[in-house]
């Protein structure tokens, strides 16, 4: 029997895939992780999904199916000197499984330092993340990686885990945890337990007393992580910044990835601001390098400069509403000819057959394919906008 000490989502944490509950797009019959397993194919991947769905147990179930050594760090705190002590370990007896968590938080250096033990098979790597890993993680090493994608667990996979606690509850109290927790299981154990060693018995009241985190009352995947970036969005592009430092103050204190809310400013910059003041692309993109450099708590400052300045600047979507109309042209037309003046002629055959001909460095004449002749995306100034 484990220690009492031992947080109960580790005591109940399974161990064989036949445990595991969720994900049946990966573990079910005949699906890809599980045909890995069963056939002890190993190779390096990246689990990307919400917190509490399962990565690291999976990660763990897979490692000991293929009687591989496993190594498990955070990226948070580890650093390339925790990836050499590793390989330093690694023998020819068995495989060897580095599990990264949050491997996002690695930087480019240090995922440049992984790749070539990965590329040569000497570390097999399995990455975990919440964040997209195209932008995350470097194209070269996520070109070794095959990407599971990871879903929310579904409400009765939630009920089917609480009930392996062994702990009462009524239906009232399991339903409003399960809701509460929104599919990550993680932090309805949390509850759970909190809950089991303040009251003694789970009721609905009692468990309410217990969720006393901000953490748990923003979830970062339901409805109030949408509602607050959107009313944080909304509240720069109506150049209201007292407004936007509020939400800003909430997802900060909330502990909501830095990274996602400065990537969420720069798409701003450019969709809102645009024109009116190009420098805020700048200044958004500034922000997003500095929470990337620096992280939490220092970085919040950062966030608030930024929000500040984009607030109060002028807005105009021209840009963005000339490349839509233009996307729409595309999708209509599509890849119409390009006429002949503005073609590349790098040989003579290709100038004899008059590619570039005509063409001046500035002309008054459409460049636009024939079909899209005199075509405008862009407002002019007499209509109000910039042109």
């Amino acid at each position: 029997m484990k220690a009492s000490s031992e947080p109960l989502a580790a005591r109940i944490r399974p161990k064989t895939l036949d445990e595991f509950v969720g994900q049946e797009h990966l573990v079910g019959k005949d699906m890809p992780l599980r045909v890995a397993i069963e056939k002890r194919h190993l190779f390096s991947f990246v689990f990307w999904g919400p917190p509490g769905v399962g990565k690291t147990t999976l990660a763990r179930i897979y490692a000991n199916a293929l009687h591989a050594e496993i190594h498990e760090l955070s990226a948070v705190s580890a650093g390339k000197d925790d990836i050499r002590k590793i390989v330093e370990a690694t023998t020819a007896a068995k495989p060897t499984v580095l599990f990264l968590d949050e491997i996002h938080r690695f930087n480019k250096a240090q995922q440049d330092f992984l790749l070539p033990y990965v590329e040569s098979g000497r570390l097999t790597l399995i990455g975990a993340t919440t964040e997209n890993p195209s932008f995350e993680v470097i194209p070269a090493l996520l070109s070794r990686c095959r990407v599971f994608v990871m879903n929310e667990l579904m409400e009765e996979d939630m009920k089917k885990i609480l009930s392996r606690t062994k702990i009462k509850m009524d239906d009232d109290a399991r339903d409003w945890l399960v809701a509460i927790a929104s599919g990550d299981a993680r932090q309805a154990l949390t509850v759970l337990e909190a809950t089991k060693n303040l009251y003694q018995t789970v009721t609905v009241e009692h468990l309410k007393q217990a969720v006393q985190s901000k953490h748990l009352r923003y979830d970062k995947k339901g409805e109030e992580h949408y509602n607050t970036i959107s009313a944080f969005i909304k509240s720069m592009r109506a150049s209201q910044p007292d407004a936007a430092m509020y939400y800003l103050a909430r997802m900060v204190d909330a502990g909501e990835d830095p990274l996602f809310i400065a990537r969420r400013m720069v798409v701003f910059a450019s969709e809102d601001i645009g024109l009116a003041q190009p420098t805020a692309l700048v200044v958004a993109n500034a922000a997003f390098r500095a929470c990337e450099t620096i992280g939490y708590p220092e970085c919040a400052i950062n966030l608030a400069h930024g929000v500040a300045y984009l607030a109060k600047c002028k807005k105009d979507r021209s840009a963005y509403t000339a490349l839509r109309k233009a996307q729409g042209d595309v999708r209509e037309h599509g890849n119409l000819p390009v006429p002949m003046r503005l073609r590349n002629a790098p040989t003579k055959l290709m100038q004899e057959l008059g590619y570039g001909e005509g063409y001046e460095d500035y002309t008054d004449e459409s460049l636009m394919p024939k079909d899209l002749e005199g075509k405008r995306y862009f407002q002019h100034e007499k209509d109000g906008t910039v042109a």
